[in-house]
């Protein structure tokens, strides 16, 4: 059985100064709250699965980020959904992304990093704006090739 990554942990398992990140509300009003948001939270992301234009992804993070403060069960039952399992591998700590997948994701990214910095070029628009867009597209490019290397974080 795989177990959830880091920073979805308990408390007890976070490092001194970070555990007031990782715990849940405090009261149980809070706890309530927030659960409420996430289920609200899948429920539009359900919706927008469905619907074209909707986003799904966003709600899914704000989902998690609920349940991961309300409610540590509701956030193994949303990671472990049908729809998630062959994913979970991915979310493991220490967890490589397939070379192939990291080719297709910088390839899609620059297609239409260039596809909108032309669009933009063609429209007059002040050359910082596509720059900045490079600019961007460099920093994601990076995180891509270096995801999975286990890169730690000073004080764990």
């Amino acid at each position: 059985m795989t177990t959830l990554p880091s920073n979805l942990a308990s408390a007890t398992d976070a490092p001194s100064g970070l555990a007031s990140d990782r715990t849940p509300g405090s009261s149980r009003s809070t706890r309530a709250l927030l659960a409420g948001t996430g289920v609200c939270a899948v429920g539009l992301a359900g919706v927008g699965v469905v619907v074209p234009g909707m986003p799904t992804t966003i709600f899914l993070i704000v989902a998690a980020w609920c349940f991961a403060r309300s409610s540590p069960g509701l956030t193994d039952r949303l990671i472990r959904t049908r729809f998630f399992r062959p994913f979970l591998s991915y979310i493991e700590p220490g967890a490589r992304m397939p070379r192939q997948a990291k080719v297709a994701a910088i390839s899609i990214m620059w297609l239409a990093i260039a596809g909108s910095c032309a669009l933009l070029v063609t429209r007059d628009v002040t050359p910082v704006v596509p720059a900045l867009i490079a600019a961007l597209g460099v920093i994601g490019t990076v995180c891509i090739v270096r995801q999975g290397k286990g890169l730690a974080v000073r004080g764990t």
